[in-house]
Parts: structure tokens; C-alpha cells; sequence
């Protein structure tokens, strides 16, 4: 009896796991079905209830990218887009996606960073962070491989070429670590934000503008901005969230939450 019980059991979850397993097939095909018949709107909302259910994907975020880009919102596009390059930085076709995008927009805000700074975020998004620690880690065996060649090999050449190739795997070493750890914080953290809205003032102070003087500048969907900081403001009884956004090296103003979705 027992027995009987625990089979009855286990065909009942083998039944419930393959049913909803089927749900999950299905509504991807029809999200994939409604994008090919140009339902975009539908396409959306669907990856969106696969998002979900299932949590994020790279290539889910870039699904809807696409959809976005179709329904002529390139804000929310170029915002999907950059949320599949965190989980994926090296796929080359969300890339290419979104610099065409980018290129559509309006506005062209300056340099943000340090160059040297850049060109070590641009080296460590060119992979996951998993697999610089899997370079990292070849590396560091190649670099104790490399030393036992020079304690223990009599050969002088043996000796030398295990002194160099080990100090120099051991410096790749470091820099395969660095850019481990840089890639995982980029991707975990979420300081930038695209401009969803068509245009907004951002305002030289975390509230709407009062005037002219007030007015920072005006933006255009699709930008992307740096959160340093946030604040809340009370008006008549209503809380609205202000950013404080860095635009790019030489432009920094307040934003309202509400134009924004953070990447």
C-alpha cells in the first residue's frame, strides 16, 4: 500500500513537471509566432510573462528589444538591449542591435569615465565574468606548472623559460581576476538608466522646474544616464523620486524617475 502510494505520487508530479513544461513550450511559441506575424504589442507582453515565470535571459531581453524596436520605441529597445549585453556581453548581435539603434537616436552625449577606465570596462565585457575565472584559473595552473619547471628542471634554458612564462602568466593571471571581478560587478550593478519617454527637462534641482533658470537641459528617449544619487520630493501630497544623472563628463543635472528605466 505504501508503495502504491509513493508510485501515485511521483506520477503526479512527473504528470504536473511535464504539463507545465508544455505551458512553457507553448507560450514561447506563441510569443515566437506572434513576433514572426508582426504582433508585436502581443510578442512583448508575452516574453514579459516568460520573464516572469521563467526569470531573465539574454536572449528573452533581447526578444523584446526587437519588439520595442518594431513598435518604434527605440528607448525601451536600446534599454533591452543593454539588460541582454549584462547577462551576455560578448554576443555580437545584441551588440550590433543596439549600436543601430543608438546610431537612430537624437541625442549624442559626450565621454563618460576615464579613457583608460573605458578601455578596461570595454576589455572586461568582452566576456562573461565566469569565463575570465575559468582564464584565470588556467592562468594560475599554468603559473604553478611554470615554477615547478624552474625549482626542479636542471636545464638553465628549462629554468628560464619556467622564470619568465610563469612571472608572465602570473601577471595574466591578476589581470584575468580583475576583469573577473569587474565583469561581475557590472553586471549586478544597476547605477545607469535609459530615457523611455519621448523628451524631459531635467531641472538643476531634484523637483520640477519653476522657471527658465531651472532648466538644465532637455533629452530625448533612448539616452543613457548614470544615477549618483536619488532623493524623493513631496508635491501636494504626491512623492516623486528625483535622479541625480551624469550625463557625461561635463553635464550633470536632476531627472524624474518616471522618464527612466534603470538597465
Amino acid at each position: 500500500m505504501k508503495h502504491a502510494y509513493i508510485i501515485s505520487l511521483l506520477l503526479a508530479v512527473a504528470i504536473f513537471t511535464c504539463h507545465a513544461q508544455d505551458n512553457k513550450i507553448t507560450l514561447s511559441q506563441q510569443a515566437d509566432s506572434a513576433y514572426n506575424g508582426d504582433n508585436f504589442n502581443r510578442a512583448a507582453e508575452l516574453y514579459h510573462q516568460i520573464i516572469k515565470g521563467e526569470g531573465p535571459s539574454a536572449s528573452l531581453f533581447y526578444n523584446l528589444g526587437n519588439c520595442y524596436y518594431r513598435l518604434k520605441q527605440p528607448g525601451r529597445a536600446i534599454l533591452y538591449y543593454e539588460k541582454a549585453l549584462k547577462l551576455s556581453p560578448a554576443d555580437n548581435d545584441i551588440r550590433a542591435n543596439l549600436d543601430f539603434v543608438n546610431s537612430k537616436i537624437v541625442d549624442r552625449p559626450g565621454e563618460r569615465g576615464t579613457f583608460i577606465g573605458n578601455a578596461l570596462d570595454s576589455a572586461a565585457s568582452s566576456a562573461q565574468s565566469n569565463t575570465w575565472a575559468w582564464i584565470a584559473f588556467s592562468l594560475f595552473a599554468l603559473t604553478v606548472a611554470a615554477a615547478a619547471l624552474y625549482i626542479f628542471s636542471g636545464n638553465i634554458t628549462l629554468r628560464k623559460i619556467g622564470f619568465f612564462g610563469g612571472a608572465i602568466s602570473l601577471i595574466l593571471t591578476v589581470v584575468g581576476i580583475a576583469f573577473s571581478i569587474m565583469g561581475a560587478k557590472t553586471a549586478t550593478t544597476h547605477d545607469e538608466a535609459i530615457i523611455t519617454e519621448k523628451s524631459t527637462i531635467l531641472s538643476t534641482s531634484p523637483r520640477e522646474p519653476r522657471n527658465r533658470h531651472e532648466e538644465a537641459m532637455l533629452l530625448h528617449e533612448g539616452t543613457k544616464i548614470r544615477i549618483l544619487d536619488s532623493v524623493q520630493s513631496l508635491t501636494d501630497s504626491v512623492k516623486t523620486t528625483w535622479y541625480d544623472a551624469e550625463i557625461d563628463n561635463n553635464h550633470r543635472a536632476w531627472i524624474n524617475s518616471r522618464a527612466v528605466e534603470i538597465i
